[in-house]
């Protein structure tokens, strides 16, 4: 979990999207976070955490339901959501943390 401590504490907003390979919902997201990804450019950070592969960062972020997404800035959580999101919304979101 040290890693995730490097991830988070960056000047610019990391969107972090929890997802697992075999939920219809985290697969859903995959084409919104591309295109949020491309929107930002550099000025935001989007990263795909697989619950699978990373549970026990899951726990301790008590993620229960998929997808859940989480932005942080500069190690501080600013936003959280559970459930698929639009791409103009998450992009209006990360503009407000820039």
């Amino acid at each position: 979990m040290s890693k995730f401590g490097e991830l988070i504490d960056l000047n610019i907003p990391v969107l972090l999207d929890f997802y697992t390979e075999w939920n219809e919902d985290s697969k859903a997201m995959s084409p919104v976070l591309r295109e949020v990804a491309a929107s930002m450019g550099n000025k935001a950070k989007v990263i795909k955490i697989d619950v699978d592969k990373n549970a026990q960062l899951a726990e301790a972020l008590r993620v229960k339901a998929l997808p859940t997404l989480m932005i942080y800035k500069s190690g501080e959580m600013k936003w959280r959501q559970t459930g698929e999101q639009d791409a103009a919304t998450l992009v209006g979101i990360l503009k407000e943390y820039i």
